[in-house]
């Protein structure tokens, strides 16, 4: 068994735990995955900074793989790459993996126009979804609302029904709505996260039969 934590910008990033489980599968781990999501929403004394993020998330979800997510936003992925390696300086971890999306998350949410109709509810609309193509995805400056207008147009609604609906909630299902995860290696940054976790699962050992 294999257990692995996942460290998060916000609550709506917890779906990269499917991310990460496709990932160690295909970097040959094949003992029983335990993904965690570090949820510190409910602590009374909430810790401030990334490296007592980092600490209290492995205190209550110790695991034997860390994964630390930042969205790159308005840095570069170096600056949130340097920024880990100073946050985890000096502490007693377990073997960690850095998931930076280039700008955000909803970056890779952008490879797969048929899980965006299945997340806005409407799989059989054929109104035309401009999505970018492949290559220009990580030069977009906003995802986020790029997402979200998608879904409001894949969804087919309009007036009172399109204000009901729930885009964030859709946004969380589209990565759980991919069928074929092999569709974010067009992007640069996941190639690189997924190298991180086939370098992290050899020198560790976690690519070993149970």
């Amino acid at each position: 068994m294999i257990r692995s934590t996942l460290v998060t910008d916000g609550s709506s990033d917890r779906v990269l735990t499917r991310v990460i489980d496709w990932t160690l599968w295909e970097s040959g781990v094949r003992s029983e995955l335990i993904s965690q999501w570090a949820d510190l929403r409910g602590i009374r004394v909430r810790p401030v900074g990334l490296r007592s993020i980092i600490l209290k998330a492995l205190d209550l979800y110790p695991c034997d793989l860390l994964f630390i997510h930042r969205d790159a936003e308005s840095q570069t992925p170096q600056d949130r790459l340097l920024e880990i390696a100073v946050a985890l300086a000096g502490c007693e971890r377990p073997p960690h993996v850095p998931v930076v999306p280039v700008r955000m998350q909803e970056s890779w949410l952008l490879c797969d126009e048929k899980a965006i109709r299945l997340a806005a509810g409407n799989p059989n609309s054929t109104v035309p979804l401009t999505l970018p193509r492949r290559n220009a995805i990580e030069r977009i400056a906003d995802p986020k609302a790029l997402v979200f207008s998608l879904l409001r147009t894949a969804s087919g609604r309009q007036g009172r029904k399109l204000q009901q609906f729930n885009v964030e909630f859709a946004r969380t299902q589209i990565c759980e709505q991919m069928a074929d995860l092999s569709v974010l290696r067009a992007l640069p940054s996941f190639v690189a996260f997924e190298s991180a976790v086939r370098i992290a699962v050899a020198a560790n050992h976690l690519d070993r039969w149970p």
